[in-house]
């Protein structure tokens, strides 16, 4: 009735509800055009009921889950085989750039280990195949916006830890899945 109403902040939008003490849940920041929006990904690791595991995504490519999946199973020793898993990105968003790709592995151990990630916690950076965690573009204004929404940790790929970081979180540089996890874990 009112015409269209600006949503002042759609990072509280995307994580208004999340709940702290969950395993398999981590945030991520995903630039919108110009814009950082912090995102929550869910993770569900269960053992297989029949046959063949199921691999399941909302928002978030299929092929690409395959893929950490063979990565955290040869580089971090997270064995998916016998496990269904379940992959949501929260609030309808897409996850189509690589920089959430350290969040959903985070999320994957998180759920397979069942132990909650920091709550305060955002993870930057690109997965490669051996491993190891790559930086990400406009790691400044993502860190920015997580440190506004709250967060005081970024995990991150060492070589993309911003000299400066903004004022109230502090970035730590990780080299490869299994730092990460021996770090959080």
């Amino acid at each position: 009735q009112g015409g269209l109403v600006a949503v002042e902040n759609p990072s509280e939008l995307f994580l208004g509800d999340r709940a702290h003490t969950a395993s398999g849940s981590a945030v991520t920041a995903l630039m919108e055009g110009t814009r950082p929006v912090l995102v929550e990904i869910q993770a569900l690791a269960a053992k297989a009921g029949y046959g063949t595991p199921q691999r399941v995504a909302t928002g978030y490519d299929g092929r690409r889950l395959a893929l950490l999946l063979a990565v955290l199973d040869k580089r971090a020793g997270l064995n998916f085989s016998q496990l269904d898993t379940f992959l949501n990105v929260v609030g309808g968003m897409r996850l189509q750039e690589p920089a959430g790709d350290l969040a959903v592995a985070a999320a994957l151990a998180s759920s397979v280990y069942d132990r909650a990630l920091p709550h305060d916690a955002i993870f930057l950076g690109e997965v490669g195949l051996g491993g190891e965690i790559r930086p990400v573009s406009q790691t400044e204004r993502r860190l920015a916006e997580a440190a506004k929404m709250g967060m005081t940790v970024a995990y991150c790929a060492e070589r993309g830890v911003p000299r400066r970081a903004p004022a109230g979180i502090r970035a730590v540089g990780v080299r490869t899945v299994r730092d990460l996890f021996e770090r959080v874990f």
